[in-house]
């Protein structure tokens, strides 16, 4: 069997209704995984386990607020019900708000760090618990933070973003250390995915040049892709793969680390 067939893992993947994680639970499906999308926009994640299940994949999807603990817990449990177990965790929900640092607002700044770290913490906490030895999994698994090349590079107008991504890197690596220390079976990586034309990724671009950090918003893409020596955007393939590729047994000594899908970005 190949070391990149997920045949038989479960997944779970948050903010999976569109945008990269859609892209993400598509290709843990294609290879082999069964996924259960969690996300808070009821109705569009749906239609997306839907459409996952009529290509042949067993999919499901269930409500899932990343910053409330009450909503891993039942998110989780319906993961292990519905899919017969839990073993990859992708921790994918996040969310960005350009703000130049002179006019940062501090509600902005509370709700990233609730969404983006809290929600990765919560995620980490609950997949330890039902993956470990004597959870409702049981059977150990790997977890697949989502940070960003923002956690590498110093770019205007996303300092509060960064920080909240560069959180995500130090949380991964300190899961996995204790993960180890304490025999749960689990790894712990992040991505850093470089800058995906996304409704999300090309919303950055449109505000950066508002803010009068660069004349259009061709420009603000054109910096980025400056920046990149691969010369071009990622795309959501690109970043599922690398996904994949952590949830799978080809990366088995891969373990609290970060994994660069930039394009080499932030080299």
């Amino acid at each position: 069997m190949s070391v990149w067939d997920l045949n038989g893992r479960k997944a779970l993947v948050t903010g999976g209704a569109r945008g990269l994680g859609q892209a993400m639970a598509e290709a843990l499906t294609r290879a082999g995984a069964a996924v259960m999308i969690g996300d808070v926009l009821d109705e569009l994640g749906a239609e997306t386990a839907q459409l996952l299940a009529k290509d042949g994949a067993t999919a499901g999807f269930t409500h899932l607020d990343v910053t409330d603990e009450a909503s891993w817990e039942a998110a989780v449990a319906a993961t292990v019900a519905e899919l017969g177990g839990f073993d990859v965790l992708v921790n994918n929900a996040g969310i960005e708000i350009t703000e130049l640092v002179v006019d940062l607002d501090p509600a902005n700044l509370r709700r990233m760090l609730d969404i983006n770290v809290v929600g990765t913490a919560l995620g980490m906490k609950h997949a330890f618990r039902a993956m470990r030895p004597g959870g409702a999994a049981g059977d150990g698994g790997s977890v697949v933070n989502i940070a960003s090349v923002a956690a590498t590079i110093a770019f205007p107008g996303i300092a509060g973003y960064s920080g909240t991504k560069s959180a995500i890197d130090r949380m991964t690596r300190i899961a996995a250390t204790e993960a180890g220390k304490l025999g749960y079976g689990v790894r712990v990586n992040c991505i850093y995915p470089g800058l995906v034309p996304t409704a999300m990724g090309m919303q950055l671009a449109v505000d950066c040049a508002e803010l009068g950090l660069f004349p259009s918003v061709e420009e603000a893409v054109g910096a980025v892709v400056a920046l990149t020596p691969s010369g071009r955007l990622g795309e959501p393939s690109d970043m599922a793969d690398a996904v994949v590729f952590l949830a799978s047994d080809a990366s088995r000594f891969v373990n609290g680390t970060g994994l660069a899908v930039d394009g080499g970005m932030g080299s």
